[in-house]
């Protein structure tokens, strides 16, 4: 090889690099997501409400007093776990069971946000919590009459925590939740 031959190889190596090779990210997958539908919720616990058309209703337990309850998305691989107590002068307890099982999460949580429910015509009062970053359940809520009815809500992805990628998931399953607690209404 010549020395002309040489330089010339050199030099088209030398400006063929751009620069340091940078990988991709990866693809995330897109998630269709259908228009909600909700129908009257078939549980036999002391509340009725309307959940989505898409969830399927799972009674965990009734025992004449507790009423446990896992509404089961198949296809968003998530689950709304309901769990109904009645109130027997432990409503402060209750309260801050929920608030405490919420804010375990602040640890790793970025935020958490709360939104308030108040409906004077049917007794229904509640707080439903927004839990941002890396966290196992990022919605949270709990409902009150605050004399005789106590229900808590906790959402569970059956997947390792990723907000980024479950962001379209979790508004879709949020807005479930919030028609769930605006059509709650105590069985007396």
């Amino acid at each position: 090889m010549t020395k002309c031959s040489a330089l010339i190889m050199i030099g088209l190596l030398i400006t063929a690099c751009d620069g340091p090779h940078i990988p991709k990210p990866r693809a995330q997958l897109r998630i269709d997501l259908p228009e909600h539908e909700y129908r009257d919720s078939s549980a036999p616990c002391p509340f009725q409400t309307q959940v989505s058309a898409f969830s399927q209703e799972i009674l965990r337990k009734n025992d004449g007093a507790n009423c446990w309850i896992d509404l089961r998305y198949p296809k968003q691989n998530a689950t709304l776990h309901l769990t109904y107590k009645p109130v027997h002068d432990d409503l402060k307890i209750l309260l801050e069971e929920a608030h405490g099982l919420t804010y375990e999460h602040h640890i790793i949580a970025d935020g958490i946000g709360s939104r308030n429910f108040v409906d004077t015509l049917t007794h229904v009062y509640g707080t439903l919590y927004e839990v941002s970053g890396e966290v196992a359940s990022n919605t949270q809520f709990y409902l009150t009459d605050s004399t005789k009815h106590f229900l808590r809500g906790a959402l569970y992805f059956n997947c390792a925590p990723n907000e980024d990628s479950l962001a379209p998931v979790t508004a879709f399953i949020r807005a479930d939740v919030v028609r769930f607690i605006e059509a709650l209404e105590w069985r007396d």
